[in-house]
């Protein structure tokens, strides 16, 4: 049985790590992967009466067809930065404004792009296996000072290390197993 104090540090560190792995799977979402889905252009930033604001507070996204968005804004007067803010996430999108709806066409992915979404995936999951470790690395430290404050047994200590670890590596092959998904995923033909 661990010490209150140690396994209140692991459960925070958890929490952490749920945390890394929650914004992982958001982050994957907005890689587009054959066809078209609201969540590609959820991350969009537009400039609407002077602050960046997600796409999704001005307006509402659907998808009726395998191959286009549709950008219904709640204020006429956000069609032009909303279509601004489209180009200007540098996802290859053409976005096209015919007064009251923007279409956004999805052109279908070349083989280069779809390894070039594939990279994007594994960068972005290196992003949050870096995070798990350093959360480790900050919970380990805790665990150590908390030792000496509470003058804690040192086995205590090293089982919360080793629990800490088990934590660690779990979170790792979830990271992993999200990346293995939408690799396959993007380049599914």
């Amino acid at each position: 049985m661990l010490d209150e104090e140690l396994q209140l540090i692991l459960d925070t560190a958890e929490e952490g790590m749920n945390k890394a792995v929650e914004h992982l799977r958001t982050e994957l979402q907005s890689i587009r992967a054959g066809r078209a889905q609201p969540s590609m252009i959820e991350n969009v930033k537009v400039d609407y009466y002077g602050s960046r604001t997600p796409i999704t507070q001005i307006a509402s996204v659907s998808a009726p067809q395998p191959d286009l968005l549709i950008v219904q804004p709640w204020d006429q007067g956000a069609l032009e930065p909303i279509e601004k803010g489209i180009m200007e996430a540098n996802m290859g999108l053409n976005p096209s404004n015919d007064g009251a709806i923007i279409r956004v066409p999805i052109p279908p992915l070349s083989e280069e792009r779809r390894k070039e979404l594939a990279k994007t995936a594994r960068t972005r999951g290196e992003d949050a296996k870096i995070a798990i470790r350093n959360i480790r690395r900050s919970a380990k430290d805790e665990l150590k000072s908390a030792q000496q404050e509470y003058n804690l047994p040192e086995d205590g200590r090293y089982r919360a290390e080793e629990k800490l670890q088990e934590l660690t590596d779990a979170h790792t092959k979830r990271v992993d197993s999200l990346i293995d998904r939408k690799e396959k995923e993007v380049m599914e033909v």
